[in-house]
């Protein structure tokens, strides 16, 4: 499978064009993908536009790419939003990971009750611009034409807020309802995944009064790093997306 790479030149970029890459992108196509003059890649500005082309030049600062295919691919509808609780480590990072490679729409990181990491002042902005880094290399990494947008850090009273406009499902182990049982409709999907102590009664209570959905997945426990991708795994075979 053809290299691929993101640039917000895509967007402008028409068959028969050349397409550059610069900085970090350039840097990370020449050196340590080692492309090469003539080798084929696949270009995408990230929010839907795909390109195919040819190398005409490589140089660590400056690729430059002759377009010979351009297409437009629709946003997946409905979309399925990951609101993944902050924790501790790199699980978090982790799950987020994990979660664009599936096919995540959006994530949401989530202060929640028992979240030991706590995102105020300067560590939001950066926490948010550290997932949001995460989230661009594993789209990358995926060949994905839809890069997932990263929200601020959400309370659980603003988390709440979505249940209007969206299916939200929350993932509790103690839930009846298995996630494989659910009948997928129209509207956007919000999982939300607690941290490693899991989510107080007072937040099952908040989310569940809004209109959220209690679903396991399984008879097994699954760790805040793993539960979000395995319940996506399992959305997207439903929504007929594998």
């Amino acid at each position: 499978m053809a290299l691929h790479f993101l640039t917000p030149d895509a967007a402008t970029a028409e068959v028969g064009g050349l397409v550059a890459l610069t900085g970090a992108e350039a840097r990370h196509a020449a050196v340590v993908r080692r492309l090469r003059t003539g080798e084929r890649i696949t270009l995408g500005d990230g929010r839907g536009i795909w390109l195919e082309g040819a190398a005409e030049s490589v140089a660590p600062d400056l690729v430059e790419v002759r377009v010979d295919e351009r297409r437009e691919v629709s946003e997946p509808a409905p979309r399925i939003l990951l609101a993944q609780a902050l924790a501790k480590g790199d699980r978090d990072e982790l799950a987020v990971q994990a979660a664009c490679e599936l096919g995540v729409d959006a994530v949401v990181p989530w202060q929640a009750a028992r979240s030991v990491v706590r995102w105020e002042g300067k560590k939001a902005a950066k926490g948010r611009e550290r997932w949001a880094s995460i989230v661009r290399e594993a789209a990358k990494q995926a060949h994905r034409a839809w890069v997932p947008e990263v929200a601020e850090a959400e309370t659980t009273g603003q988390l709440a807020r979505r249940a209007a406009e969206a299916r939200m499902l929350i993932l509790d182990p103690t839930a009846e309802t298995r996630l494989s049982a659910i009948d997928a409709d129209e509207r956007d999907i919000v999982l939300v995944v607690g941290p490693e102590g899991g989510i107080t009664p007072d937040e099952l209570d908040r989310l569940s009064q809004a209109g959220a959905e209690r679903v396991r997945l399984g008879d097994t426990v699954l760790r805040t790093s793993t539960a979000g991708p395995a319940a996506i795994a399992v959305l997207s075979a439903a929504l007929r997306r594998w």
